[in-house]
């Protein structure tokens, strides 16, 4: 055989290889499990709206006390530590902590040595820690912050400016770091926009992943082995 005509041989292969990944692609069974044990093997409430955000680093916070404006400022910024200096009271620890729990510390330094019963209101003006990663088959890849710390699937993907004509909405990928292992699980977008499955919240520095027909390595992989749809399992 001519070089010539070895090359076509080879290129001739390719296109055959490239025109069947699609048919080729591995789609996890129907039948997998949802659901309250999906939801609990993720480690969060099934409703994306109990999951209490933590306050990070740099940060930025309302903070009201009633009839007390010297006490009040629009915006206090975390320091780099998840610290800031308040009047009265001094340092206050904030990262780490729900707006209630700060809340809770605040009300109880100032009526400990200055108020009787102190009402305090704390709000997240924004977060400058929390922000997920969106890739594969939609519009705008790139990494979005989540708004005020917390976002639903859905919420995140819409900021993607959606997925993509050839995205496959039934494989939807979030990986995640969960006590120092990489999990992964799959998630059915139809489901999800019909109300057949719950909309899971995202947590700062997940993974997302719209599956397509050309998609290659490790997250194909994961596909084959993933036992089920919607449970974090180790990857």
């Amino acid at each position: 055989m001519s070089r010539a005509a070895s090359a076509h041989s080879r290129a001739a292969f390719a296109v055959a290889c490239l025109a069947s990944l699609g048919a080729c692609q591995s789609v996890p069974d129907a039948s997998m499990a949802r659901g309250d044990v999906a939801y609990t093997a993720m480690g969060q409430q099934r409703s994306a709206g109990h999951v209490a955000y933590r306050i990070g680093p740099f940060d930025r916070l309302t903070i009201s006390v009633f009839n007390e404006p010297s006490l009040s400022f629009a915006d206090i910024p975390v320091d780099a530590e998840g610290q800031f200096e308040y009047p009265l009271i001094g340092t206050v620890a904030a990262a780490g902590r729900t707006s209630e729990e700060l809340t809770a510390d605040i009300k109880r330094r100032l009526d400990r040595d200055h108020y009787n019963d102190a009402r305090v209101t704390i709000f997240v003006n924004s977060s400058a820690s929390q922000f997920v990663t969106v890739e594969g088959a939609v519009t705008e890849p790139g990494r979005y912050e989540l708004p005020n710390g917390r976002a639903t699937l859905l919420e995140v993907i819409a900021q993607a400016k959606s997925p993509t004509r050839t995205a496959k909405l039934d494989q939807v990928m979030v990986f995640r770091m969960v006590e120092g292992q990489r999990m992964g699980a799959v998630f059915d977008l139809v489901d999800i926009r019909t109300g057949a499955a719950d909309n899971p919240a995202l947590r700062g520095g997940d993974i997302v992943v719209v599956n397509n027909s050309a998609v290659k390595g490790a997250f194909r992989d994961f596909l084959l082995t993933a036992p089920f749809f919607n449970v974090f399992r180790t990857f």
